[in-house]
């Protein structure tokens, strides 16, 4: 770091840190990325749904991302927060390799933990043949035999919009709940299949998901598992400023944890702004490079306000 002092610092470089960075940059504002190297992405071999950006490899966006900041004065480092906290005149922030920085606003898009089902070797294959997300990855399998494993209330709708993209989709019902007659009916219209029973694993050959073993020692031959994960905020780390990750339910079922903001990414701490992931948990990274891009703004509109206040 060629200095300490800075007007903002962005903790999380992802699409959402980069793209609130390149807004306070262009506006001439002194600002810092930290990036951990630990893109939530990172398994995917392609981003999806990005107008402009369609299939482009999830590095080469950072690294088109990171490069775009720089050229406009901003300054990028690698390295792991450790520490975040008020300060008399802005916030200090901490690195495990002992550097630190200061800076007038804070912007945290440290993203999110996909929590995974506990059934052997599934995370290795997360974001290859074990997915999540129909808008991200279901063009990707399409038309191939899908399985839905069941946990929680949302492997129904699962099953329902990858039924979209498949004619040969089976729910597992594994842990999840058991559908009443009347989903049955429905989802069987729809050509979903139901299997009974818990799921011990998944077999794999030629680095290829070719089935979902059964606790019974029963194989249901498929090219793709979705699964429900629990989306947990990457942000214990700023309890200590004020920040406490709430918890996000949806008919009485705990899906994950945010940091909750107004609109402009503002949270409840004056100076600390959040976007992407670590505040809305369904966003792609489209939507999180937009939430950074406001957010940024909404920064600079903050620091624009404080500096003409402060006029002498």
């Amino acid at each position: 770091m060629n200095t300490t002092k800075y007007d903002v610092i962005v903790i999380g470089g992802g699409a959402a840190g980069l793209s609130g960075a390149l807004a306070l940059a262009r506006s001439r504002r002194s600002v810092l990325a930290i990036d951990a190297g630990e893109p939530r992405n990172a398994p995917a071999g392609h981003i999806h749904n990005y107008l402009g950006r369609e299939g482009t490899p999830p590095g080469e966006l950072l690294a088109i991302g990171r490069d775009e900041v720089t050229a406009y004065g901003g300054e990028i480092v690698s390295g792991t927060v450790t520490a975040a906290r008020k300060a008399d005149d802005g916030f200090h922030v901490e690195l495990a390799d002992g550097r630190a920085a200061h800076a007038r606003r804070l912007l945290i898009t440290t993203g999110l933990v996909d929590e995974l089902p506990d059934v052997p070797d599934i995370a290795e294959r997360f974001g290859r043949d074990v997915l999540h997300c129909p808008y991200c990855h279901g063009w990707e399998v399409r038309d191939q035999a899908i399985g839905v494993l069941g946990t929680n209330p949302f492997g129904l709708h699962q099953a329902k919009l990858f039924s979209q993209l498949s004619a040969d989709v089976t729910y597992f019902v594994h842990t999840g709940p058991a559908p009443s007659e009347a989903e049955r009916e429905q989802l069987a219209k729809r050509g979903i299949t139901f299997v009974e029973g818990e799921v011990a694993g998944i077999e794999v050959r030629d680095d290829q998901l070719t089935g979902v073993r059964l606790r019974s020692g029963e194989v249901v031959s498929r090219q793709a598992l979705v699964v429900s994960p629990r989306f947990t905020a990457r942000a214990d780390l700023f309890e200590p400023l004020g920040l406490k990750p709430e918890e996000l339910e949806v008919g009485g079922h705990v899906f994950g944890s945010y940091i909750a903001a107004d609109p402009s990414g503002a949270t409840s701490v004056p100076g600390v702004y959040v976007a992407g992931n670590v505040t809305d948990l369904k966003a792609q990274v489209i939507v999180s490079a937009a939430a950074g891009l406001t957010a940024g703004a909404m920064i600079n509109n903050d620091l624009v306000e404080e500096d003409v206040q402060n006029v002498r």
